[in-house]
């Protein structure tokens, strides 16, 4: 099962992927544990996304893209994966698409995890990571809109909504009733 996993920050996408992963045997892939593992490893894309990140810079999308791309041509991710943080636009949907049809793929869905604003706050204040206050997790909420909801309308019958509210538990048998395991 090839998944792909929307939400904004504090929606727990990264506790459910662990979750979702053991229970259909399938990689959890973010982008956030690719930049970390290609710069600890010191790969070229490695120290190319270093590059941008030490000066302060995005990493453009084909760095971005060529990780993915090098990860999903492992074995562990023959069979399916959960894509998290990739895509984040329009234009990278299209890439992870072409990347696909190269395998001969295609995604089988795109799990969308709704929570209220007021509810993403409350979880991440509670946290108590430093950079994590009131104002600066409304202002990354507003990108995630500005940036990434574009990609609810692109996949259109692929989006698979499901209410990220209540006990890890509940929101996990939702998410697998909704993918029909």
């Amino acid at each position: 099962m090839r998944l792909v996993l929307l939400g904004p920050p504090g929606a727990g996408k990264g506790t459910q992927a662990a979750i979702l992963s053991e229970k259909l045997n399938i990689p959890h892939i973010s982008t956030g544990d690719l930049f970390r593992a290609n710069i600890g490893e010191g790969t070229p894309l490695g120290v190319e996304a270093k590059s941008y990140m030490d000066a302060g810079k995005l990493v453009p999308t084909d760095v971005t893209a060529r990780m993915v791309e090098d990860r999903l041509s492992q074995d562990d991710a023959a069979n399916g994966f959960l894509l998290d943080g990739f895509p984040r636009t329009v234009e990278q949907a299209e890439i992870l698409k072409d990347l696909l049809a190269k395998k001969d793929q295609v995604l089988d869905g795109v799990l969308n995890f709704q929570v209220s604003d007021d509810v993403v706050v409350e979880r991440m204040l509670a946290r108590g990571r430093a950079d994590d206050n009131e104002e600066t997790i409304r202002t990354r909420m507003s990108v995630y809109r500005d940036e990434t909801m574009p990609l609810i309308d692109y996949y259109g019958e692929k989006i698979i909504d499901i209410t990220a509210e209540g006990t890890v538990e509940e929101i996990n048998d939702s998410a697998m009733k909704a993918i029909g395991k």
